[in-house]
C-alpha cells in the first residue's frame, strides 16, 4: 500500500488467488489508482520460485523488491524437493528469488530490501551450519515445544548473513541490498501452520499480543528503505527503526556468510558465483 501509495507499479506475489485478489482489492480502497499487478508462487516450491523469477524478469524485471515472506512451522515438514520447509520458505526462496533477478538487472539502479528479525534478540541464535537440514533438532534445544520457533530465528539470521554476502558480490553494481527489522509485529499468522505456539512464544518472550502493532507499523522501515533518498547508494547494512544498527559478528564474518552462501547454492542447484549480465539502458519508471 504504502509503495503503490509512492506511485510506483506494484507486484503483489502470494500462495492463493483469492488472497491476492482481496489484498489487491484493500489496496485500491486506500490507493485508488494503484498500478497493481498479480504474481501465484508458493515460494516453498523452488521450482515455483525459479518460475516467478522467469515471470518478473520478462515482464515486471523491478527496481525494488522487498522480500517478506516467512514461515513457522514442524521441523520435520518438507518441501516437495525434501528440504526443511522453513529453510525454503524464509531462506532458500529468497536467496534464489533475489540471486536471479540481481543477474538479471545487470546495469540497472535497484534496491533490495530483506525484512529480517530483531538483531539484539538473534545474537543468542547463530546459524549451525553443520545442520541446516535440521537433522538435529536436539541441538535447537529445551523445550521442544519452542523448537520451531528457534528454528525459525535462525532462518531469520541465515536472511541477515544472505544480505551482507550479496551486497558484497553486487559491489561495484547499481544494486543496493539491506536487511530491515520491522518490530515484532501482531496479526500476521506466523505460527498459523502450529497452533498454540504463538502464546506459548509471546509468555516464553513476555509478550503482549493486544498491544503489539500492527503491519502498517511494520511496513515503516522497509518501505523507507525501498524509496528514501536518504539511502541512495547504501549497500549491506542492516536497519532498525530507520536507524542502521550492528547486528552480531556470527552475521558478519566472511567466512561464515561465504559458507552458508555456497551451501545455499548448491541446495538450490544454482551455482557459487554469480554473474549480473552486461549494463543496459535504464529507462523504465519504478515498480517493486
Amino acid at each position: 500500500m504504502r509503495l503503490a501509495g509512492e506511485g510506483m507499479s506494484v507486484v503483489l506475489v502470494g500462495r492463493e488467488w483469492p488472497r491476492l485478489r482481496a489484498a489487491r482489492e484493500r489496496i485500491r480502497a486506500a490507493v485508488p489508482n494503484a498500478d497493481l499487478a498479480l504474481q501465484r508462487a508458493d515460494l516453498a516450491q523452488l521450482g515455483q520460485v525459479r518460475a516467478l523469477a522467469e515471470r518478473l524478469i520478462a515482464a515486471h524485471l523491478p527496481d525494488v523488491l522487498v522480500s517478506n515472506a516467512a514461515v513457522v512451522t514442524a521441523l520435520g515438514r518438507r518441501t516437495v524437493e525434501g528440504l526443511p520447509r522453513v529453510l525454503v520458505v524464509n531462506h532458500l526462496a529468497p536467496y534464489v528469488l533475489l540471486r536471479l533477478l540481481a543477474e538479471a538487472l545487470g546495469g540497472r539502479r535497484a534496491r533490495f530490501v530483506v525484512v529480517g528479525a530483531d538483531p539484539t534478540s538473534l545474537a543468542r541464535a547463530p546459524v549451525d551450519l553443520d545442520d541446516l537440514l535440521l537433522a538435529h533438532p536436539e541441538r535447537l534445544g529445551e523445550p521442544v515445544e519452542l523448537r520451531p520457533f528457534r528454528a525459525y530465528g535462525r532462518t531469520k539470521n541465515m536472511n541477515t548473513m544472505f544480505v551482507f554476502a550479496l551486497a558484497r558480490r553486487l559491489a561495484g553494481t547499481r544494486i543496493t541490498v539491506n536487511g530491515a527489522h520491522p518490530g515484532i509485529i501482531g496479526g500476521t499468522g506466523l505460527a498459523s501452520e502450529l497452533p498454540g505456539l504463538a502464546a506459548l512464544v509471546a509468555e516464553t518472550y513476555r509478550l503482549d499480543p493486544n498491544v503489539l502493532p500492527g503491519p502498517d507499523t511494520g511496513a515503516d522501515t522497509p518501505a523507507w528503505l525501498a524509496t528514501s533518498p536518504d539511502v541512495e547508494g547504501v549497500s549491506g547494512r542492516f536497519f532498525v527503526g530507520r536507524k542502521p544498527v550492528e547486528t552480531a559478528p556470527h552475521t558478519t564474518d566472511v567466512e561464515r556468510c561465504d559458507r552458508l552462501w555456497d551451501e545455499s547454492a548448491r541446495l538450490a542447484g544454482l551455482p557459487a558465483s554469480i554473474r549480473p549480465q552486461e549494463a543496459r539502458s535504464d529507462t523504465s519508471g519504478p515498480s517493486a
